[in-house]
């Protein structure tokens, strides 16, 4: 459920597409600076003021699934079967909620290298809890990518956080997890995409496909064309509305596909029952002003808009992000 790419050429851009069997209730917010927070995880969650102001798309408007922020970083939480989160230990180390993981990245740092070596000090734990109306854990990797290309992978394996780093790793899916997926690409590598490509939705097939294609369209073009070459790439690897396999449950309908331009700071976001793509431009944004202010998608993300959207963003309480405690 879920594919992230990220562009290297000329512009650097990260797409990623929404895999899920329902309405994830998701809406755009613009969140700002200085905005004291903690880790929603019980007493002994970790605490800390938000450096930098960000533009994210909410799960349930309880969690941050996307967004980048001021200085061009950004984060996307995707499904992984495979995680598994730390023991919690009563008295041990800071502790901090799922719906905050990607938001605490959001708010701390500025590139990948910095979010890599404050992360490899294991400052919390990630805790974990029930999906929303399931009776289901939330299982996610996080994918961290920046304006110089740069990308790192952090998983939880076994209780450990594990940690890819290296700008190479352009792609992520779900299961296997990405070690292993990094295997299955270096065998179809050797077959070459202009050969054969596997064609199904199974994730391993989507890492493949959105390799071979991220490197295969041009390199050097207009910044109108490369922002429709990663639609094009990050659109070949969703799952047409609708489809949803009960015996392959990491295949889901796409429900909205993102691109965002790390160096122009602008957010792109295609929902698949909305005709339009439309954008938010963060350079209009005004992140040092205190205030919250939400794009109201609807349900399904059916709201109609078109172009530049800064102007249609409401003042509005923050949403909450949800207690694991």
């Amino acid at each position: 459920m879920c594919t992230r790419v990220v562009y290297l050429g000329d512009d650097v851009m990260t797409a990623r597409s929404m895999d899920w069997k329902s309405d994830i209730g998701t809406n755009l917010w613009t969140l700002p600076r200085n905005v004291a927070r903690n880790g929603a995880a019980g007493a002994n969650s970790i605490e800390w003021t938000s450096k930098y102001g960000s533009v994210v798309a909410s799960g349930y408007d309880i969690s941050t699934t996307d967004g980048v922020n001021e200085k061009g970083l950004v984060t996307n939480l995707l499904w992984l079967v495979e995680s598994e989160y730390p023991k919690i230990k009563k008295g041990t180390q800071p502790q901090l909620s799922i719906t905050l993981w990607a938001q605490y990245v959001l708010d701390n740092y500025a590139t990948v290298a910095e979010t890599v070596a404050a992360l490899e000090k294991v400052p919390f734990i990630v805790v974990t809890s029930q999906v929303p109306g399931e009776d289901r854990l939330a299982t996610l990797h996080l994918s961290i990518s920046d304006a110089t290309g740069d990308s790192a992978i952090i998983e939880y394996i076994n209780g450990e956080q594990v940690i890819h780093h290296d700008r190479s790793y352009q792609v992520m899916t779900n299961s296997p997890t990405f070690d292993q997926q990094i295997a299955l690409n270096c065998y179809w590598k050797q077959i070459g995409g202009t050969t054969m490509l596997p064609g199904t939705n199974r994730a391993a097939d989507r890492f493949v496909r959105a390799s071979f294609y991220v490197n295969a369209i041009p390199q050097h073009a207009t910044t109108a064309h490369t922002l429709a070459s990663v639609f094009g790439v990050i659109r070949n690897v969703s799952v047409p509305f609708g489809l949803n396999t009960e015996e392959e449950p990491n295949i889901s309908s796409t429900r909205w596909r993102t691109v965002i331009q790390h160096k122009q700071g602008r957010y792109f976001f295609e929902s698949a029952v909305s005709p339009n793509v439309f954008w938010v431009d963060l350079a209009e944004i005004d992140f040092g002003d205190g205030i919250t202010r939400k794009l109201d998608l609807g349900a399904d993300q059916s709201n109609i808009y078109a172009g530049k959207v800064n102007a249609s963003f409401v003042e509005t309480k923050p949403f909450t992000f949800m207690s694991v405690a």
